[in-house]
């Protein structure tokens, strides 16, 4: 007889354990034991529990594989869903298995869970771990299906028993809409995320955070009366009563000072949409500024044409917002427009706005304004820079570049790799909730009745056709964040305290993944050979990319620094660039005027004409103005059930080597993060957006 101790953990989430009927098969090079019931007096697989068993063999297995988890029905009691973290098992001779499962089993079903230890195709001999990794790959994949979001977008998730909402009106007088949190007119289709696999799922406690967060919220904003008042903000100092108790020291900063232009261009280094600016070395024809109109805000001794040639002017320009059609809201047409603005980058290191045209075509009708112009007008003309902000955020920076293609790096991810994959293991962590944020996302954002169609003035259709733009212009080159700096010619620009520490986090990423890379593919040759590897980089070329091959992204991968760029850019995009995009939403959004989503009266055609009054019924309504930012507010929250970048309380490397490497990493993030705290000390504005403790493993709000 042969002695097996268990140790069966199970998950500490609320309601993660059962009281279904729980057994064990064990299978080693030597044989497989039979079938035996893991049960104990009293309760058995609580949450939270470590339960320990023994289980006797009539002979000794050999080296263990895989086990199955049997889990059946329990005497009269219903069926009830479990969540397994892992599996342990001593052996005789004293040798401890480990066997990751971190998932749930929802039914009445036979889970096989391989033994830890991290291995390719090649590294896999004996004919029943090659069928276990092949059965694997084929489940999910007859599982996880993709499914055309919007045409000239990336894929994701096919959830079969999903339907969009309709619009149901019972009655002609007073309509009705199916999944309103109540008192707040915005649908959020809760069904998004009942059909999700348990295992895309929230936890309990995050889900009943985030709905249970967000209702209270919207139920006051009715009681004030703000989402149903139509009419303009009477007095700016009104919009500070949208949220009377949520403020911190940046929003206080951006209430007193957004008009000032020394912060609009602080903006575009350290705000929440920091990648958008490049050197400008020569002025587009399309931006006819001359030598006369800006040289009184470059200083004494120098002129425009020097400033270009030392690299002292700067262009936003947002030509991707061209054309596309605007909506009504709330009865009102609205308005749009893409600019050009221009900066300058003074003695003092300030970056100053000296240049604004609202139209991508120049002519009488589109005059440049500067700062030397009415005060109206000039700040009119930054606000409607400050609009093209919103879409160019919200709608590439961060739900195209950062949710979307998160979702279908994480959705190949579980297509094509098993558990047993060493790639799996190093970036499942950075996979955590992004399908379910991204459902909700769906259901708030791009939905019939959502806040694209409600407080966009874009609306639905030109809210996407931002996106669709945005991606057929991505590259591969501009997700390599060391390239994309050098390319925009920003690589040395003084106090861009978002580019100092997104290279700081790249590089502690970058090292953590060469350590485990290089562990596990020690050539060139190993990793053209993974065809698991391969197939996960085809998949996303197709599905993200919809296989534009001119976005540059690899459709293989042939040596090792290849694939370590790869996984950096995947594991990047997954944690640190969404924190840099959302993690400041509300305290830059909160003030209204600062971010608008949508304009009243149409781009100014003539200046002198602006007033306190034209500036006020140019800017989103009051109901407008409270459906985007409590949204904004809802999805910029500290996240619940965090895991900081770097924390990996799940145990999926067991190995002695990719552990060190993971100390490691937490090690030089710890450091990041003690040189963020320290600078900020000095600074008016703090910049914390990428500070490790406050970037999430995953996009997971």
């Amino acid at each position: 007889m042969a002695t097996y101790k268990v140790k069966v953990a199970t998950g500490t989430d609320l309601l993660s354990g059962t009281t279904d009927s729980i057994s064990l098969t064990i299978v080693g090079t030597q044989g497989e034991s039979d079938k035996q019931r893991l049960n104990h007096f009293g309760r058995d697989f609580a949450t939270g529990a470590v339960d320990e068993y023994t289980v006797q063999c009539q002979q000794d297995l050999g080296e263990l594989i895989i086990i199955r988890l049997h889990k059946e029905r329990h005497s009269f009691l219903p069926k009830n869903p479990w969540y397994c973290n892992y599996v342990q098992i001593c052996a005789p001779n004293g040798r401890v298995y480990h066997f990751p499962a971190y998932q749930w089993m929802d039914g009445y079903e036979t889970l096989a869970l391989r033994e830890a230890t991290a291995k390719t195709t090649a590294d896999d001999s004996l004919p029943i771990l090659l069928e276990h990794r092949q059965e694997e790959i084929r489940a999910k994949q007859d599982f996880y299906h993709w499914r055309v979001f919007v045409p000239g977008l990336p894929n994701y998730i096919h959830i079969p028993s999903y339907r969009p909402p309709v619009r149901r009106h019972r009655n002609p007088n007073r309509p009705e809409w199916n999944g309103y949190i109540p008192g707040f007119p915005i649908l959020i289709n809760i069904k998004a995320t009942k059909f999700l696999n348990s295992n895309l799922r929230f936890s309990f406690v995050k889900t009943a955070s985030f709905f249970f967060r967000l209702g209270p919220m919207s139920l006051a904003f009715k009681v004030r009366g703000l989402v149903d008042c139509k009419r303009s903000w009477k007095r700016l100092k009104d919009i500070k009563k949208i949220f009377p108790g949520n403020k911190s020291v940046i929003s206080e900063y951006v209430a007193e000072h957004w008009a000032e232009d020394s912060f609009f261009g602080y903006q575009y280094l350290n705000g929440i949409n920091p990648g958008l600016i490049r050197r400008c070395t020569r002025l587009p024809d399309k931006f006819p500024v001359t030598d006369c109109m800006v040289a009184p805000f470059l200083g004494e001794g120098t002129c425009l044409q020097a400033e270009l040639e030392k690299g002292n002017i700067y262009l936003a320009d947002y030509r991707i917002l061209e054309g596309i059609p605007t909506v009504e809201l709330n009865g009102r047409k609205q308005h749009h427009c893409a600019p050009l603005c221009l900066l300058h980058l003074n003695p003092e290191g300030n970056m100053m706005p000296i240049a604004i045209q609202l139209s991508q075509t120049p002519g009488p009708d589109c005059p440049i304004f500067l700062p030397s112009d009415s005060e109206w007008d000039w700040l009119l003309a930054k606000t409607w820079v400050r609009y093209a902000e919103f879409y160019s955020h919200e709608g590439i920076s961060h739900l195209l570049e950062s949710h979307l293609i998160g979702e279908a790096f994480c959705l190949a991810l579980l297509r094509h790799l098993p558990m047993c994959h060493p790639l799996y293991k190093l970036l499942i962590p950075h996979t955590r909730y992004t399908v379910q944020i991204n459902s909700i996302g769906r259901a708030l954002l791009l939905n019939e009745g959502g806040l694209s169609a409600r407080g966009m003035s874009l609306g639905l259709e030109g809210f996407a056709e931002v996106m669709v733009r945005a991606l057929s212009e991505l590259t591969y080159d501009s997700l390599y964040m060391p390239n994309d700096f050098v390319e925009r010619g920003v690589q040395d620009l003084p106090g861009y305290y978002y580019r100092d520490d997104c290279l700081a986090v790249w590089d502690a990423l970058e090292r953590y993944v060469t350590e485990i890379i290089t562990y596990y593919y020690p050539n060139d040759a190993a990793v053209e050979g993974d065809p698991e590897l391969q197939s996960w980089v085809q998949e996303i070329f197709k599905e993200c990319l919809l296989g534009r091959e001119s976005s540059g992204f690899p459709t293989c991968l042939r040596t090792v620094p290849e694939l370590i760029r790869y996984v950096t850019i995947v594991m990047y995009t997954c944690s640190a660039r969404h924190a840099a995009v959302n993690t400041g939403q509300l305290e830059y959004t909160s003030w209204m005027p600062n971010f608008p989503s949508s304009m009243r009266n149409p781009p100014m055609q003539a200046k002198g004409l602006t007033t306190l009054e034209t500036f006020m019924d140019t800017l989103p309504d009051v109901k407008t103005t409270c459906i985007v930012l409590l949204v904004l507010w809802t999805l910029s929250r500290e996240p619940d059930d965090k895991r900081p970048l770097g924390h990996f309380p799940d145990i999926h490397f067991v190995e002695e080597a990719p552990r060190r490497s993971m100390e490691a990493f937490r090690q030089r993030l710890a450091q990041i993060s003690h040189d963020i705290r320290q600078r900020n000390k000095c600074l008016p504005v703090p910049y914390y957006y990428l500070d490790p403790v406050l970037i999430e493993n995953s996009i997971s709000i």
